[in-house]
């Protein structure tokens, strides 16, 4: 049998006591075993529906198979058995994954169906953006209201400050003198201090 359209559904395990590799899989949707040495494919098997149960082929079908193409003397058939069951497994859980994905050709389009206008509910807007105005001011019209607006804070700084009455500069005359000018009889200058500030002699009034 030919290999061409070899499909595996499992990997290739060694048969025990010899240097061959054993191996399941499908040809043309069919059930198929090869045996291989090497890179090299001795022998391919399609089983026939009647070599079929439940799906899979008959597992001693198998061991049968591989006993006349191997034709070694002291294999162990139950070793074989073995192999022949763990490669069974294998490819059962991979028969059963293709299985669950469908191919693409059985794919349907699905046309969604269109909700009429009237029944769409949309959000509504909340808010409102507020748009900036266009800035035509040039930066001579910056700067000249800038200096407006720092002078007028200057002048509002200064006038809130607290005004300070300063002391009255005590006068030597009494209350009934009060406006009296005092005339110092030395240098004739007008005083009202007990010494004279210019040439410091004591005032007569004194």
């Amino acid at each position: 049998m030919t290999e061409k359209g070899f499909a595996p559904l499992s990997s290739q395990l060694g048969i025990p006591g010899t240097s061959y590799r054993l191996q399941l899989g499908l040809i043309n949707d069919k059930w198929a075993s090869r045996i291989l040495k090497g890179k090299n494919i001795i022998d391919s098997y399609v089983f026939k529906d009647e070599d079929v149960a439940d799906g899979y082929p008959n597992q001693n079908l198998i061991v049968g198979w591989v006993l006349r193409t191997v034709a070694i003397p002291n294999i162990n058939p139950h070793q074989v058995m073995k192999t022949t069951q763990a490669l069974m497994k294998q490819a059962r859980n991979n028969r059963d994954k293709q299985k669950v994905v469908a191919p693409v050709s059985e794919t349907k389009e699905v046309e969604l169906e269109k909700v009429p206008e009237n029944e769409l509910r949309r959000p509504k807007a909340s808010g409102w953006v507020k748009e900036d105005a266009p800035n035509d001011t040039s930066q001579e019209e910056k700067r000249k209201a800038f200096q407006e607006r720092l002078k007028a804070k200057k002048q509002e700084s200064a006038s809130d400050k607290p005004t300070r009455d300063l002391p009255k500069i005590p006068s030597s005359t009494s209350e009934g003198e009060e406006g009296e000018k005092t005339f110092c009889p030395f240098c004739g200058k007008d005083l009202t201090w007990k010494f004279c500030p210019y040439c410091g002699k004591p005032l007569p009034h004194n």
